[in-house]
C-alpha cells in the first residue's frame, strides 16, 4: 500500500499524527511530513481511519 497526501488541501490538523504517528510527523514548522510513504500493511486499520477522519480529505490510500 501507498500513502498520498494532496498537501495543498492539507490543513496540518495533525489527527493523522496521533493516529499513526509511524506515517505522519507534524514539523517543527508546523506543516505535515510523510515519514513512510510505504508503510507495512499492519497499519491498514490505522491509516483507513487517518484518511477517514481527515477534515479535508487529503489522505488517500492506494494499493502498491
Amino acid at each position: 500500500m501507498k500513502v498520498h497526501v494532496d498537501f495543498d488541501r492539507c490543513a496540518s490538523s495533525g489527527t493523522c499524527v496521533q493516529l499513526v504517528p509511524d506515517v505522519f510527523e507534524l514539523g517543527d514548522d508546523g506543516y505535515l511530513y510523510l515519514r513512510d510513504e510505504e508503510p507495512d500493511e499492519d497499519l491498514r486499520d490505522d491509516l483507513d481511519e487517518a484518511a477517514e477522519t481527515c477534515p479535508t480529505d487529503a489522505i488517500t490510500i492506494l494499493e502498491a
